[in-house]
């Protein structure tokens, strides 16, 4: 049984149950993941697993594994297979037909939504977006149209250009960034997104982990029906009907349904 599980000093009690009773823990730094097994008194095998040595040792685990042994992996900081080679291992696992399960820990990505006060109904995880500002204004600019709120990771030192870039692709949308999240200094900051660009270049790089989350869409006054004719043919011209009208929608603030329906009118013209 392999079984991913999220790093933090309180384990639920069915984590550290397991914790205990496994034959060896993988982990990315078995210093760290020592201090948190001593706290709660377990005593565990420790195998190094991280992106340096993930490709060799996959195999050792999944081995492992039919062999009948029970395996825990577990992540410095936050849940397992979010920005780390652990989907990698459960890939393999899946792909053995070897029993897999997860037992969920710390999620910086639904915390961070959960405290940011923006809508948490949809909402999509973009990871880390690219270190050069071109290529995330270029990344920014395909989500611009994603009618969810946007949440992405980001290092302390690129906070404020990222920051910034977003404000320039986005729009100034509402946003919070979150800062250690479930940790001893806990921080959210909520402002527009060229507020919070202008704090941090001015009060520097914060430390810790940091994720920032950003509103969907801002809705875009339409003067009229032809400006709505516009930019539904702009759609239609790389979309089908349904997404056109689910672009739009998104863009304008406008009723979906009202939208679907013009875009098929146009789309049944232009046949």
């Amino acid at each position: 049984m392999a079984t991913p599980i999220g790093h933090a000093q309180d384990l639920t009690l069915r984590a550290r149950d397991l914790l205990a009773r496994v034959d060896a823990i993988a982990c990315e730094d078995t210093r760290v993941t020592a201090k948190l097994l001593a706290i709660h008194g377990i005593r565990a095998p420790l195998l190094a697993y991280h992106e340096h040595n993930a490709e060799r040792m996959r195999p050792v685990l999944v081995e492992r594994l039919r062999e009948g042994a029970a395996i825990a992996l577990v992540s410095d900081a936050g849940t397992p297979l979010v920005s780390d080679p652990g989907y990698r291992l459960v890939r393999d696992v899946v792909e053995a037909a070897l029993p897999v399960t997860a037992l969920p820990g710390a999620s910086a990505v639904l915390t961070a939504l959960t405290l940011s006060g923006l809508p948490p109904d949809r909402f999509m995880f973009a990871g880390f977006l690219p270190p050069k500002s071109v290529a995330r204004r270029a990344a920014l600019a395909a989500l611009i149209a994603v009618p969810a709120t946007l949440i992405w990771f980001e290092t302390g030192p690129r906070l404020a250009a990222s920051l910034g870039d977003a404000a320039a692709i986005l729009g100034d949308r509402p946003a919070a960034v979150a800062r250690e999240l479930t940790k001893l200094h806990e921080e959210v900051r909520r402002a527009s997104l060229a507020v919070l660009a202008a704090h941090y270049a001015e009060a520097g790089p914060p430390k810790g982990e940091i994720v920032i989350v950003a509103g969907p869409p801002l809705p875009v006054p339409v003067t009229g029906a032809a400006e709505i004719d516009a930019r539904l043919r702009a759609a239609l011209a790389s979309l089908g009907v349904r997404d056109a009208a689910d672009r739009v929608a998104a863009a304008t603030g406008l009723p979906r349904r009202q939208l679907y329906a013009r875009a098929l009118a146009l789309k049944d013209e232009e046949a």
